[in-house]
């Protein structure tokens, strides 16, 4: 993950309602170094110290790093004054610590990509030998149609296409949890309202969201902030709330006017194996009610 407002509450949401065993980042909203302190702070908010955090790539596998401080500030989680990290990063890489998670693990590992997947990509590439105890890639990231980061493409997807190209490509089973359904989970000022409610932690969790909702405001026009992120984890939590398609998945790669777009073969034109469960609904009330559910469990510490 690359925290990141939407991160953050995809983070809160999978320490409650999964069994989170490690955390690893990534450069993407903004550099490497503060994705990997907000993931600290956002962990020591709720007393989480055991949950493994690991510093993965700080660069794309073939490109300049892209960032959004436009949409998240200097810091990458601008608004309300979360603590300090009580805690340090653990002394593994992304890779070394996936590894020893999904090799260690007596049952197939969920992996949930929330920012540009330059870590999974390697981890795919480095240890092709644990492929087969990994359940599954459920990824926030793509469209089948418009963009927000240039017309055509999402911004995980974007930022590091040849590495998405390579999930994409994995075999392994992929679910794209894209702009599609995630901009149906928006953040209306009624919602922020209610997660405020909720305690300490819904009121950190709905400053986010205000500052959030104001860069929203600024480049896209939107009072209604998706919590992008939080989708792909609610996903796994309850598959139920999300509607998918299969669909053969292609990454532009090569064209700079397309970087980054997920061709989407919706009809199986193409007449390819697909290759992804493409979300194209979601059950948004109970998105909604399993984060407040949620939230409202999590103390701050």
């Amino acid at each position: 993950m690359d925290p990141g407002h939407d991160d953050a509450v995809a983070l809160l949401l999978a320490c409650a309602a999964l069994d989170l065993r490690g955390v690893t980042t990534v450069a993407g909203n903004v550099p490497l170094e503060k994705t990997t302190r907000n993931a600290l702070r956002v962990l020591s908010l709720i007393g989480r110290g055991d949950v493994p955090v690991a510093a993965g790539a700080a660069a794309p596998l073939e490109r300049e790093l892209y960032t959004a401080e436009n949409i998240h500030g200097e810091s990458g989680l601008d608004g309300p004054e979360i603590p300090a990290p009580a805690f340090g990063p653990d002394g593994r890489g992304a890779v070394e610590l996936m590894a020893d998670v999904v090799g260690g693990s007596h049952e197939p590992v969920t992996l949930i990509p929330t920012g540009p997947m330059t870590n999974v990509a390697a981890f795919l590439r480095e240890r092709p030998d644990l492929k087969e105890n990994v359940d599954g890639i459920v990824l926030m990231g793509g469209s089948i149609g418009l963009g927000n980061t240039t017309p055509a493409a999402e911004f995980n997807i974007y930022v590091d296409p040849e590495a998405a190209r390579i999930v994409f490509g994995s075999g392994l089973p992929v679910t794209m949890v894209g702009l599609d359904v995630t901009h149906l989970a928006g953040a209306t000022p009624e919602r922020r309202a209610r997660i405020r409610r909720l305690g300490p932690v819904g009121e950190a969790v709905a400053g986010l969201l205000e500052f959030f909702a104001s860069t929203y405001r600024e480049v896209y026009a939107l009072d209604a902030p998706p919590i992008h992120d939080a989708v792909a984890v609610a996903a796994v939590v309850d598959p139920a709330l999300l509607k998918t398609r299969p669909m053969r998945v292609e990454v532009e790669c090569e064209s700079e006017l397309t970087r980054g777009q997920t061709v989407c073969d919706y009809h199986g034109v193409w007449g390819l194996p697909p290759n992804a469960e493409v979300g194209v609904d979601l059950d948004v009330e109970a998105f909604f009610e399993l984060l407040c559910g949620t939230l409202e469990r999590l103390e701050a510490r």
